[in-house]
């Protein structure tokens, strides 16, 4: 190996980088992330959903009418809200910064 070979093994300071970050490639990682985030919610709420149909915890919130199940819908939607409501007031953007600022 040459020495400019071995130079570039390692890590750099993201200035000097070859292929800076434009803002496609970054909206291209949100969009995955985000829908691995989608993915991990379905498959969690699945787990969830089958664990509670095993158990049969809803047995006894349920008699003749419905209101353990809208106590039960109620709750998700409320979780679900929650943390919509941390996700927006930890994603705040001060204004728009490109790489060379």
């Amino acid at each position: 190996m040459t020495r400019d070979q071995i130079a570039e093994i390692g890590f750099q300071h993201p200035v000097r980088s070859r292929r800076p970050l434009t803002p496609r490639n970054v909206a291209f990682a949100e969009l995955i992330m985000t829908s691995a985030l989608v993915i991990s919610i379905a498959v969690a709420a699945t787990a969830v959903g089958i664990g509670i149909a095993r158990a049969d915890v809803t047995g006894g919130f349920i008699s003749d009418s419905h209101d353990g199940t809208i106590a039960i819908a109620a709750f998700l939607g409320l979780l679900i809200a929650g943390m919509g409501a941390i996700t927006a007031a930890f994603t705040r953007r001060v204004g728009k910064k490109t790489q060379a600022d």
